[in-house]
């Protein structure tokens, strides 16, 4: 269904329930599944936040400059970037981590024309950094790249089973949106993302789907078409 897809993880998805650091089980089955996508043809590419080691806004930075809080949080996902990568090259495909900030021996430096030459070679490209601007979160980053790129879908990766009235975890009788527009997630105030990455992917026509992350094989089936998650259009 899908030829060009970002994935959007969450650094909490990569800890499993621990809150903190990385689950090296969770890692490898993330990339188990994105080998398994990237076999089907897809070109695969994502962003993966860093909550799992520090959030600018948490409450750990509350008394720390923003700026400052947020570049920390910038150089997490790095770390998280590394881990998947890591993890995926074991699974055979070979993968690049591209960081909106410069850290050469690292990784290489974000190019768009790069990443998608990447791609087109084949390989899993991993977004780092956010945008490399404090102030916008990885949701934004995720959306920003996913322009770029000319994706296909953004893939929001969570750990409920899509877009819903209320917390499901908190209302048992929460209502959820098989699909939805941009413009009522705005309405209702939905926290889905962030309005900033909602308002680029409304304004840019760019399709998302928010499925559950913690359910074995959901990448492969929403991006082979599958009803999976809530599906967000313009």
């Amino acid at each position: 269904m899908y030829k060009r897809v970002v994935l959007k993880l969450s650094g909490e998805a990569l800890a499993a329930g621990r809150g903190f650091g990385v689950d090296v089980d969770r890692i490898h089955e993330v990339a188990h599944e994105v080998a398994e996508v990237r076999s089907l043809g897809v070109e695969v590419t994502i962003v993966v936040g860093g909550g799992n080691f520090f959030r600018g806004v948490a409450e750990q930075a509350k008394d720390m400059d923003r700026v400052s809080a947020d570049h920390m949080g910038m150089l997490a996902t790095v770390i998280n970037a590394l881990a998947i990568q890591d993890a995926i090259e074991k699974q055979g495909v070979q993968c690049r981590v591209m960081s909106a900030i410069e850290m050469n021996q690292v990784c290489e430096p974000y190019i768009r024309r790069r990443a998608i030459r990447h791609l087109e070679k084949g390989r899993v490209v991993i977004f780092a950094a956010g945008t490399g601007n404090p102030y916008f979160s990885t949701d934004t980053a995720a959306s920003l790249r996913a322009m770029e790129i000319k994706a296909d879908v953004l893939l929001k990766a969570t750990k409920v089973e899509g877009i819903y009235d209320a917390d499901p975890v908190l209302i048992k009788d929460a209502v959820k949106f098989e699909q939805i527009t941009y413009m009522e997630i705005l309405r209702l105030g939905l926290k889905v993302m962030d309005t900033t990455a909602v308002s680029l992917c409304k304004d840019n026509n760019l399709p998302m789907v928010i499925f559950n992350m913690n359910e074995p094989g959901n990448i492969r089936r929403v991006v082979m078409g599958e009803r999976v998650g809530s599906l967000v259009t313009s």
